[in-house]
């Protein structure tokens, strides 16, 4: 296979790959907007600073160690954080890629 026969393939797999994906979503997420997109980056924002303030509140009690207690804490606020940052992500990718409508309207 040549690099042109490579580009041509990885081009029509490009395709398809955005058809599908947008043949799925599309029909079942309705049109975003920016003010449908407010309160996903808002409950993201919120994680976040939930898990910033556990380390803080942590760091006052137990500047030296913390205990596991307080660890696993911070943990599952620093998971809930990541796992909506990540979806946030893979939001903004499927309206990049154009595998949903948007309105330029808020």
């Amino acid at each position: 296979m040549t690099g042109q026969d490579s580009n041509r393939l990885l081009l029509e797999l490009e395709k398809i790959r955005r058809d599908i994906n947008r043949e799925i979503m599309n029909p079942a997420i309705p049109e975003l907007s920016v003010d449908d997109m407010r309160p996903v980056i808002t409950m993201a924002a919120r994680a976040r600073l939930s898990y910033l303030q556990e380390l803080i509140d942590i760091s006052k009690i137990s500047p030296e160690m913390p205990s596991h207690e307080q660890i696993s804490m911070l943990a599952r606020q620093r998971e809930a954080y990541e796992e909506l940052r990540a979806a946030v992500n893979a939001l903004e990718t499927a309206i990049d890629r154009g595998y949903l409508d948007v309105t330029g309207a808020g």
